[in-house]
C-alpha cells in the first residue's frame, strides 16, 4: 500500500485539521493525523466503538481484521488518542469497508471523510468498493454518496441486534467483482 509504506520524511503520516485537508492540523483548529492501526491499539478503538455502536466489534473481531491478509486499518489520532478508526478488506475482485467510527466528541470535523479518503487513495480505483450503512443513518449514507458511493440494493435482517435491513452501496462498477447488477437489484432495493 502506498500509504502504509510511505518513507518520505521522518513523520510519514499527514497532519488533517478539521477542515479534513492536508497541513490544515498546524494548530489552525482541532488538529488531527492518519496513521496505521496495529494491534497495540485494539483496546483504544474497541472503546470507541463501544462508545458508538449498540452492537459493537469485540476486540477478537479487530485483531481477525488486522490479521487477515489484505486488509488494513487506519486511525484517526489527535494528540496521541484515537478519535477515529477504518478498516478495509479484500475480498478477490472487490473491496470492503468492514468498519468506519469517530468518537462523539469528534463528529461533524471531517475525520470519517479523512480517513474514507486516505483509505480511498490507498486502494485506489482499479477495483470496486463495497459497505453496508443502516438505513436509519442518513448522515452516513450522505457522506458515502459524496464519496462516490451509491446505493444499490438491500440485505434484509443484517443487522444481529435489532434486525434492521443494510443499505448496499458500491463505488465503481460491482460487476467488475464478479456482482452482475440484475442480481443486485432482485436483493429488495
Amino acid at each position: 500500500m502506498r500509504y502504509l509504506n510511505r518513507n518520505t520524511s521522518d513523520d510519514p503520516t499527514p497532519s488533517y485539521g478539521s477542515s479534513g485537508t492536508p497541513g490544515s492540523g498546524n494548530g489552525a483548529g482541532p488538529g488531527f493525523r492518519i496513521r496505521p492501526l496495529g494491534r497495540q491499539d485494539i483496546d483504544e478503538v474497541a472503546a470507541v466503538e463501544a462508545r458508538v455502536f449498540d452492537s459493537p466489534w469485540s476486540p477478537g473481531m479487530f485483531a481477525l481484521e488486522l490479521a487477515k491478509p489484505g486488509s488494513f486499518a487506519l486511525a484517526a489520532v489527535r494528540s496521541d488518542r484515537i478519535i477515529g478508526y477504518l478498516f478495509m478488506s479484500r475480498y478477490d475482485d472487490a473491496w470492503h469497508l468492514m468498519n468506519v467510527a469517530v468518537a462523539p466528541g469528534s463528529r461533524r470535523a471531517g475525520v470519517a471523510t479523512t480517513l474514507i479518503a486516505t483509505a480511498l487513495g490507498e486502494v485506489g480505483d482499479r477495483l470496486p468498493i463495497t459497505l453496508e450503512v443502516r438505513p436509519s443513518n442518513p448522515a452516513a449514507i450522505e457522506l458515502y454518496e459524496n464519496l462516490g458511493f451509491r446505493g444499490v440494493a438491500v440485505r434484509r435482517g443484517y443487522y444481529p441486534n435489532d434486525g434492521e435491513d443494510a443499505l448496499i452501496m458500491w463505488r465503481g462498477d460491482p460487476s467488475r467483482a464478479g456482482v452482475p447488477l440484475e442480481a443486485l437489484q432482485g436483493a429488495g432495493t
